[in-house]
């Protein structure tokens, strides 16, 4: 069988196990038409598009050159580490159509136990790759009097649910830790801001597990990015650099710092 037969049979059977064709489009974010020449052997998707293909069915864009019956078994019977993990990576990117109006760079802020009554000021960037929604985060901080100065680098999938945002990062490096961010859509009449919380651990109070409110700042899809690595940093809750905005959300009794009780 040719290759081109191979990644059309393959191709059909993977979409007979999904309730519909058109189920599978919107999720991925293909167009219909499109989709249908694919299945027909009419056209050949794109190197990128494969990539997004494979990715809705949990498997990479090799899988599909395998003959149909190795196919079938991979699939249906996939090794038992694809097998555990297959129903998480299902879950993104979730309405990739929805997610795609998120797409940006973002200043963040949110308070940490590591930084007591100070905003923590980040940079994030939501981007579309291989046919999931990623994240890239970049916190820096200078503090001179301690002298103490921290750069982290974090990446992450996103995902939308139910109309919700669902952001899970790593950090990059020695020692990584895990983070998991959820944040609602821009209302209908704001686009700049997205509210929600955060969760993860303080790197100053012995991997101390937190949660506190997180609001994410929209500032374009081309941003000075020296300007956005600038602000970078903890802020007081006075400092003229924190929008309004961003003060009112966090600078309440009701948005504080939730932690685990060091004693029991």
């Amino acid at each position: 069988m040719e290759q081109a037969e191979t990644f059309v049979a393959n191709l059909r059977f993977a979409c007979a196990t999904r309730r519909s064709i058109s189920q599978i489009c919107r999720e991925i974010g293909i167009n219909r038409q499109q989709f249908n020449r694919y299945i027909s052997g009419e056209a050949r998707p794109s190197p990128h598009n494969i990539a997004r293909i494979a990715a809705f069915f949990g498997l990479s864009a090799q899988d599909f050159s395998l003959s149909p019956k190795l196919f079938e078994a991979r699939l249906i019977r996939p090794d038992q580490d694809r097998s555990e993990a297959r129903l998480l990576f299902e879950g993104f990117p979730g309405d990739l159509s929805a997610l795609r109006r998120h797409i940006g760079y973002y200043q963040t802020y949110h308070t940490s136990p590591s930084w007591p009554g100070l905003v923590v000021c980040s940079c994030s960037r939501i981007y579309e790759a291989s046919g999931s929604i990623r994240v890239k985060s970049i916190e820096r901080i200078r503090d001179a009097a301690n002298e103490i100065q921290q750069f982290s680098k974090y990446v992450g999938l996103v995902t939308f649910w139910r109309n919700r945002i669902f952001i899970t990062e790593r950090s990059v490096g020695w020692e990584p830790m895990l983070s998991q961010t959820i944040l609602m859509p821009f209302d209908v009449h704001q686009r700049v801001y997205l509210r929600g919380t955060t969760m993860g651990v303080s790197w100053r109070k012995e991997n101390q597990p937190y949660a506190s409110r997180m609001i994410w700042r929209y500032i374009g899809q081309e941003p000075d990015h020296r300007q956005m690595l600038g602000r970078c940093g903890v802020l007081s809750f006075g400092s003229r650099q924190l929008p309004a905005t961003v003060k009112s959300f966090l600078d309440t009794p009701a948005a504080e710092v939730l932690s685990v009780p060091t004693e029991y």
